[in-house]
């Protein structure tokens, strides 16, 4: 069958007339070449020696008025005999320019055509003649199912255009609807299109095209189905500017659709040959990076600890050296703390004094001056801070992470605290609210490629409370086991506030709860706060006995 063969004739199509119909006996379209053709129930002649086919599985009845003639569409680059292949006729405007295209469809229980929808060309418009309820998809009647290939399109001209880039040997087919009713239209016909050995999505390249690709790869069987990706919009833009080679190699370099989360071996080697080294940043205290190997973007560390053992401050240590060793942004949400307490906590750690306590009887503008001159020290850049209060919505508390990374570049978060921001619930519905935070937090951090560290409480223990000095668990993490299992790292600080010793009141002993890096974990090092400078420095582990410690801070 040639390219661009015409009509010259028609006639009684032999098997339209053995079940009793073409009563006209002109269903049968004889063109130029000598193949012959019938629209009604798609008998074909081929003119090689009579030889004779019949396509569809279901007999197909033409029950439906088609509007215009048969034609190629020039612009399109669609012959005519692709055009009369799907039974598409042409309406024409007086410049003998064409004005509409008439796709015609099927009822999938008797094969009649029961529906035509019509492309209105100037006004990219469409409307429905008849019906296309329990229709099959657009050139599907002629198909009768089974074989190795089959694509589906987006549009109608679309099928045609590939149907063209192919020279009309493999099935292609057309949802009914667009990408709006994809997943409806493949349902439909999903038997049909199962008996193919693959089938090839091949919808527009736009945000609405590849949502519907999405939406219906998971309808096929496993190994079914794959996806086209194209340089231009659609196949009808490839075919129009002649790229039909590449056309077709994009055709044959489609892509097996894998549900996500799902990869191979070669996948993770490439992911490994690909990833750029994940950079360590050590902690202040080169005690805790024996065991932790220091900390890295893309995990979450959470630190937790009893009431006033010092959470707070050690993370300003923590900021304050990410500060000194990048030039990375830090991000600070306290959630019980406003902005310019955060700001003299870090600014605190560069003076070495606590600027939120300078001494009573210091002059007022005296005691301004002095904070200032300790943050103008500080680079403004540097820093960026939620000013918030309180208990929050979660999805408000991500919307401002996801703002803070993107917009102003923070690359390491404070989030202090994770109770806060359900504390005005009830014990179970705590423990689902930090069930689906901490689900949304890891998924979060790790989208975003940024270092988290949570500040996470801890409910009352059996035995000793933890302000005597009471080893912390895992068990004791407040709300949700979620909280460790979710965590890369989990620090905890114990200390002995009631303790004789002033030594030993002032001593935080940090201890791995978890450590997914390394899995070394245990009491790492000994924190000595000091009430004048305001800082924590590493020492050796005090004498219980109340002897103290001998080493001198820093």
């Amino acid at each position: 069958m040639a390219k661009g063969s015409k009509v010259i004739s028609t006639e009684a199509c032999p098997e339209c007339r053995r079940n009793g119909n073409d009563t006209k006996g002109d269903n049968l379209a004889v063109y130029d070449d000598g193949h012959k053709y019938c629209y009604a129930c798609n008998y074909l002649d081929q003119g090689k020696g009579n030889e004779q086919k019949i396509v569809p599985q279901k007999k197909i009845i033409r029950s439906l008025e088609m509007v215009g003639v048969s034609g190629s569409i020039k612009d399109r680059r669609i012959s005519e005999s692709i055009v009369s292949k799907f039974g598409v006729t042409l309406e024409y405007n007086k410049d003998g320019s064409i004005s509409r295209h008439h796709y015609p469809y099927y009822n999938a229980d008797t094969g009649d055509a029961v529906g035509t929808k019509a492309r209105c060309c100037a006004e990219k418009s469409f409307y429905v003649t008849g019906t296309l309820e329990n229709t099959m998809l657009f050139g599907q009647q002629l198909w009768p199912g089974g074989g190795k290939f089959v694509t589906v399109t987006e549009g109608e001209v679309d099928a045609m255009a590939v149907s063209e880039m192919f020279d009309g040997k493999w099935p292609v087919v057309s949802l009914k609807t667009g990408s709006a009713g994809a997943a409806r239209d493949i349902k439909g016909s999903l038997e049909w299109l199962e008996t193919f050995d693959k089938v090839v999505i091949c919808f527009d390249m736009d945000a609405a095209g590849k949502k519907a690709a999405k939406e219906v790869l998971p309808l096929f069987s496993p190994n079914k189905a794959k996806s086209v990706s194209l340089p231009l919009k659609d196949a009808g833009e490839m075919l129009q500017q002649g790229k039909v080679q590449e056309f077709v190699r994009n055709w044959w370099d489609s892509k097996e659709h894998k549900p996500d989360g799902i990869v191979t071996l070669k996948d993770i080697i490439k992911e490994i040959e690909e990833e750029e080294e994940v950079e360590s940043i050590d902690y202040p205290w080169e005690c805790l990076n024996e065991k932790t190997h220091g900390f890295r973007a893309g995990e979450l560390v959470t630190i937790t600890s009893g009431a006033g053992m010092g959470k707070s401050q050690f993370m300003r240590e923590v900021e304050f050296h990410l500060y000194q060793v990048t030039k990375d942004v830090i991000g600070i949400i306290a959630l019980e703390e406003v902005p310019k307490m955060s700001g003299l906590g870090v600014a605190s750690i560069l003076a070495n004094k606590p600027l939120h306590r300078l001494p009573r009887d210091m002059n007022k503008d005296l005691v301004k001056e002095e904070k200032l001159k300790w943050l103008r020290q500080l680079d403004d850049t540097r820093f960026s801070f939620w000013k918030h209060w309180g208990s929050t919505n979660e999805d408000n508390l991500f919307s401002r992470i996801r703002y803070m990374a993107k917009a102003f570049d923070c690359k390491w978060f404070v989030l202090d605290h994770l109770s806060i921001i359900v504390s005005d619930q009830d014990m179970d519905d705590e423990r689902k609210a930090i069930d689906s935070i901490m689900t949304k937090l890891r998924s979060l951090v790790q989208e975003l490629n940024i270092g988290m560290f949570l500040v996470s409480h801890l409910k009352r223990p059996n035995g000793k409370a933890h302000e005597d000095g009471g080893q912390i668990s895992l068990a004791e993490l407040r709300g949700s086991a979620s909280i460790a299992q979710l965590s890369d790292i989990v620090l905890g600080l114990e200390r002995n506030q009631q303790h004789e010793d002033e030594d030993i009141r002032h001593t935080t002993t940090v201890r791995v709860l978890k450590n997914r890096f390394t899995g070394l974990t245990g009491p790492s090092c000994y924190l000595f706060y000091d009430q004048d400078t305001g800082r924590m420095s590493s020492v050796s582990a005090p004498d219980a006995s109340g002897g103290g410690s001998n080493d001198v801070p820093f």
